[in-house]
């Protein structure tokens, strides 16, 4: 084989590995549109019996899962009393660029099985990076460069900077706003800042930030950021700040409001420990919004962990039974199957073509068909060495995984 033809190969394979992770955009939580729905992965007929470490890096404590935009890992943690920001080559598992800056914070007890933070997922648009600090420090970042860009916080207005365990609000951008909730407590305020200048754009309301993240949807016709407060479930439209409807669901003692809202067909499910799972419908009538509640399980319950939609089908963990996965039908509301107890805290779901991906916090992660009628894992794979609070990222031929301290890099055997 020639010199010449050795080169074309390996350019040619450099240039399909560059295609192929350029495919790969999971830029922020639960994905590009916060609903979990993996698009570019191809499920396969038979999934591998087993996968092998690529690579591990280590980047420290926290549960903000990697990101991956433009062929690289973006990752938050924290070291030695700082948290870090990082560019990581997803082939090499090398740092591009790490970044750091002191934030003084220890998570109460017993949440310190989890470490001090973060907590906020990063988000990643049009060539920044936006980190949420686990004591609210909104910072965006030049993604290529890791130079910082602006930072702002809202210590000196509020007396509390955050929520009880930290602040877990994962920023959200829509066009040339980053929107994020700063204070803690039962006092706070959302607020709109332009990604370039950092400017304040709007500031909606005077509620405290509870612990979900929030998701942006188009209900009649009015684009909206969709927040689950300290005090009420909110559309805010996002060109303005406008609160258009709320429905009062408060954070009070242990029920802590934590789970991101899914938007289906116009409905929003949502879920809170000890209270259940609702369906709520907001609703533009002759001028007025009303939201109606169509349906409320009380016994299957969301307590952290975000869930899915796949087909019709709502995915989640409920933490009755001492964590228990269960499969509802979005319109009813009844249930398909509910599994055995005891499966955890936490997991993470992400909805693939007719299958559901599963990681649980005991670093397992496992595959279900979304049509079966009952709890019945196709596969599981152990992929980490500890405890797995942060959500998982496909690529074409595997995963990343963030365990508490490790940044892995799983393929496809």
């Amino acid at each position: 084989m020639s010199t010449l033809f050795r080169l074309f190969l390996t350019l040619a394979a450099l240039c399909q590995l560059a295609n192929l992770q350029a495919e790969v955009y999971w830029p922020e939580w639960l994905g590009p549109n916060r609903d979990g729905r993996v698009t570019y992965f191809d499920t396969p007929e038979k999934w591998p019996n087993s996968v092998s470490r690529d690579w591990s890096l280590t980047i420290g404590e926290g549960s903000a899962m990697p990101i991956i935009a433009n062929g690289r890992i973006f990752a938050h943690s924290r070291q030695n009393g700082e948290e870090v920001v990082w560019a990581v080559d997803p082939e090499s598992g090398k740092a591009i660029w790490r970044k750091t800056y002191p934030v003084n914070y220890r998570i109460q007890s017993p949440g310190e099985r989890h470490g001090s933070g973060p907590l906020s997922n990063p988000t990643y648009a049009d060539g920044r990076l936006f980190t949420f600090s686990v004591t609210g420090i909104l910072s965006a970042w030049d993604a290529p460069s890791g130079d910082l860009l602006w930072r702002r916080d809202y210590a000196d207005r509020f007396r509390e900077t955050h929520p009880d365990w930290g602040h877990s609000f994962s920023p959200i951008v829509d066009g040339d706003q980053v929107i994020v909730h700063f204070g803690g407590g039962d006092s706070g305020v959302l607020v709109a800042l332009n990604v370039v200048t950092g400017e304040v754009a709007w500031t909606e309301g005077a509620d405290g930030p509870s612990h979900a993240s929030p998701i942006l949807v188009t209900l009649e016709g009015i684009r909206q950021i969709v927040e689950w407060n300290y005090e009420s479930v909110v559309g805010i439209e996002s060109g303005t700040g406008k609160r258009l409807w709320d429905y009062s669901l408060p954070h009070r003692g242990s029920n802590q409001n934590s789970p991101t809202p899914v938007h289906h067909k116009g409905r929003l499910l949502i879920g809170g420990e000890n209270r259940g799972i609702r369906s709520l419908e907001p609703k533009l009538e002759d001028g007025e919004w009303r939201v109606i509640e169509n349906w409320h399980r009380r016994d299957v319950s969301l307590n952290i962990a975000s869930a899915v939609v796949n087909g019709n089908s709502l995915f989640g963990k409920s933490h009755f039974r001492q964590g228990q996965f269960f499969r509802l039908d979005t319109e009813t509301g009844e249930d398909i199957w509910r599994g055995p107890s005891r499966m955890g805290e936490y997991a993470t779901f992400l909805s693939i073509d007719d299958q559901v991906v599963i990681l649980k916090d005991d670093a397992t992660l496992e595959i279900i068909e979304a049509d079966s009628d009952a709890y019945e894992p196709i596969i599981s794979y152990e992929i980490a060495e500890s405890p797995t609070w942060a959500a998982p990222v496909l690529l074409a031929d595997g995963f990343l995984i963030k365990d508490r301290t490790k940044l892995f890099r799983w393929r496809f055997e």
